[in-house]
């Protein structure tokens, strides 16, 4: 399946025209004619059938003729607040396998250690939405816009709340921590990891700390590592 994305359609969207680089796509490259079908989805989870009505490669407008709502295929919520990598590809990356794997929210956080404190979001979010159509995702991911440590901690949280650092503290491992069919906020630190004062102010805030395990992780490995072992404890 070709899947296209477009937050604009809705239940109630009868016909659709796709801009310039989409039409040029399915007419040009995939090749599609009148009568062809082509499959939409609007990322909140539903899946709109159109056939192609005018094979134009700057126009090209479909009908919808079937729309088809799509359960998620994780029954929890994903929250990771991460924060951004020095260099962007693999912030990226990070987006990419998250997505894959399955994540309902991702909010980058600027921390007393980040080397990055400015990300672009459009470029994140064609990221998403690429891995997502590649997936076949029809419940694409929340992009938070970046916000500071200290916000983000005295924010109203809800569900099970993690923290992975490396300090040497007690702590427990987050596969035999986790409870699953729950909502779940994990927080990621920077290359040079939460300072004390964030380590701190999160445990006054319930965040459990956790290990992902025994090796010292990247900031975006530590990140998928998380998303898995959500995936692997809710199998």
């Amino acid at each position: 399946m070709q899947l296209f994305y477009n937050p604009d359609i809705a239940t109630n969207t009868q016909q659709f025209t796709f801009n310039k680089d989409e039409s040029r796509h399915i007419v040009r490259v995939l090749r599609k004619k009148e009568g062809d079908k082509i499959f939409i989805t609007n990322g909140l989870g539903e899946l709109f059938t159109s056939e192609v009505l005018v094979a134009n490669d700057k126009k090209c407008l479909v009908k919808i003729i079937d729309t088809e709502e799509k359960v998620k295929p994780w029954n929890y919520y994903l929250h990771i607040a991460i924060a951004p990598t020095k260099l962007n590809d693999r912030f990226e990356w990070f987006l990419e396998k998250a997505t894959e794997i399955g994540i309902d929210e991702i909010t980058p956080i600027i921390c007393d250690h980040s080397e990055r404190k400015v990300i672009k979001m459009d470029r994140m979010e064609k990221i998403i939405q690429s891995a997502a159509k590649q997936s076949l995702k029809f419940h694409f991911p929340k992009l938070n816009e970046p916000i500071n440590f200290n916000q983000f901690i005295n924010s109203d949280f809800e569900g099970q709340l993690f923290i992975a650092h490396c300090e040497e503290t007690n702590k427990k491992s987050l596969k035999s921590t986790i409870k699953p069919n729950l909502k779940t906020t994990i927080l990621i630190g920077p290359e040079g990891d939460f300072s004390i004062k964030e380590i701190q102010q999160s445990l006054k805030h319930k965040f459990i700390p956790v290990s992902l395990g025994e090796s010292r992780l990247r900031t975006e490995t530590a990140g998928v590592v998380a998303v898995h072992s959500v995936a692997f404890i809710n199998e």
